[in-house]
Parts: structure tokens; C-alpha cells; sequence
């Protein structure tokens, strides 16, 4: 899909599963298990979907998956799969190496989103992209240096503090323009300063929509998940968010939606369903 003079594709980087309830929260069993079914362990599968965008003299990554740094216990328990594709891999169809990349960013900093940003070499985590600066809000960071007894395991080390390390991470303030045509919008119900971006030439606009929205049956207003701190702040963010993109007709781009890439959104009687789903390629 062409925005503006950006060319942006979707990647896949590898399929994993969380549970179920997690997922959808107060939302019961008999409800999400119709559209989600679970495996034997209540897990439902979940993709690790980024965006690649290309145009300006950049080739830029949004978020980059669960990465290939797990151990076994926990590459069972996640269920992660990387048989048919992963992060290096679905790059290369696309004629990008590690060191094209110029720029990675990072909506927030939970394994889901940022465990692609380094590999193993020697043992030791180094950024996947050596050439890249990468961007995460300065009060996420925060919060990863601290986090709370209930997000503590999103969040591992070895993702992003190489990142910090080599000086190549860049702490964003707010809502703002971070490369050209490229705002974020920053969400505070899932984790503290999820950034969105949202790319637009004043035709066409798409938002990535991340853990606001992860999958097409989070669309209605109370599907939300119980791994959000804030799921009341939450609630406020998607009715305003996905209001303003009915309202001016946005492309909403799903990470964790196991078959669907992109939405766009009708009115209903109590908020907003699917109108169409679109692939970007």
C-alpha cells in the first residue's frame, strides 16, 4: 500500500499464543471462544504482525515481534512459531537486510513488540539492526525500569537495554511528528505511553493500531484486555480513537489479528463494527 511517498508492507515475523481469557478479560468464554477458537491449554494463536515502510531515503520498522532469543520452557509456553516465517526472514523477501533498516519504532516495549530488536550473537544480545535508531516514549522507558508486579513479565531486559546501551534508543516526549508524514498517538490504558503511529498524505490514513485494538474481535467497546493496567482508560481511548477513525474514514492495521491485516470501520448501535477487511499487499 502507497501513502503519501511511503510504500508500506506487512510483515510477518512468526505466529505465538497467550490464554484466552487474558485476551478478552471480563468478556466470558462462550463469547470469544466462538471466533478464537483455544488449544487444549486455553491459548489462542495470535500473529506478531509489523509494518515495513519504505520512501524518503528511509526503511523504517514498526515494532519487530517476539524475536528468536527464547528458551525452550518459554518458547512452549508461548507456543511460538516460527516454521513458516520470522522477522530476518520475511525482511529478505523484500530485498531488506539488518543493516538497511534505519529506523525501529517501537510502540511499546513488551516482549510481543520488542523482543525482535536484538539477537543472540555469542550468547550475548546486540541490536538486530545495527544501523538503525530506534524510538520509544520517554514514560514507557520509564516504566520498563520499574514496572509493577502485574506488567513485570512483559517486559525483558535483554530486548531493549543493548538499545540503551549502544546509544542508539531515542526517548520520545508525546504526541508528536516522529519522521516525516509519521505522527504517534500515545495510549495510557494498556501500559503507560503506548505509541500509535499513524501515517496519512491527506487522502488515505492508516493507524497502527497495536494493543488498542490487537485483533478484529477487539473491536467491540468492552473487548478488552485483562494484561491492560488501565482497561477503564482503555475503554475511553477506543471509543475516542475509533470514533475519529469512522469519522475520517482511517485504515485501522491489526498486529495480533492471526488472519485479518487491516479493517476499516461502520457504525452500529452500540459503537462500531467491521466494514471491510483489506490486505495491504
Amino acid at each position: 500500500m502507497r501513502i503519501g511517498p511511503y510504500t508500506i508492507h506487512s510483515i510477518e515475523t512468526g505466529m505465538f499464543s497467550l490464554d484466552g481469557g487474558a485476551m478478552f478479560g471480563i468478556v466470558p468464554w462462550v463469547f470469544w471462544s466462538k471466533m478464537n477458537p483455544p488449544d487444549e491449554r486455553q491459548r489462542i494463536q495470535l500473529a506478531a504482525r509489523c509494518w515495513l515502510i519504505q520512501g524518503n531515503g528511509k526503511t523504517i520498522l514498526v515494532d519487530d515481534g517476539n524475536g528468536t532469543k527464547w528458551p525452550g520452557k518459554l518458547k512452549d509456553i508461548y507456543r511460538l512459531d516460527n516454521t513458516r516465517t520470522d522477522l530476518l526472514s520475511s525482511l529478505k523477501k523484500l530485498g531488506v537486510s539488518r543493516i538497511d533498516v534505519t529506523d525501529v519504532i517501537l510502540t511499546h516495549l513488551h516482549f510481543d513488540h520488542a523482543g525482535g530488536s536484538t539477537i543472540l550473537n555469542g550468547g550475548k544480545p546486540e541490536p538486530t539492526f545495527p544501523r538503525a535508531k530506534y524510538y520509544v516514549q520517554r514514560k514507557h522507558w520509564e516504566l520498563s525500569q520499574n514496572p509493577t508486579d502485574k506488567d513485570r513479565a512483559s517486559f525483558m531486559n535483554d530486548d531493549f537495554m543493548p538499545l540503551m546501551d549502544r546509544k542508539i534508543l531515542e526517548l520520545v516526549d508525546g504526541e508528536v511528528e516522529l519522521l516525516s508524514g509519521i505522527e504517534v498517538l500515545v495510549c495510557n490504558g494498556h501500559t503507560s505511553a503506548q505509541q500509535l503511529p499513524k501515517i496519512s498524505d491527506g487522502k488515505t490514513t492508516m493507524l497502527f493500531c497495536c494493543d488498542l485494538v490487537p485483533t478484529t474481535s477487539h473491536v467491540p467497546y468492552p473487548y478488552i484486555m485483562a494484561y491492560d493496567v488501565r482497561p477503564l482508560v482503555t475503554l475511553e481511548e477506543k471509543k475516542r480513537i475509533l470514533s475519529r477513525a469512522f469519522e475520517e474514514h482511517w485504515i485501522l492495521f491489526l498486529e495480533h489479528d492471526p488472519i485479518t491485516e487491516a479493517i476499516t470501520l461502520k457504525k452500529s448501535d452500540k459503537g462500531f463494527v467491521i466494514d471491510q477487511k483489506l490486505i495491504l499487499d
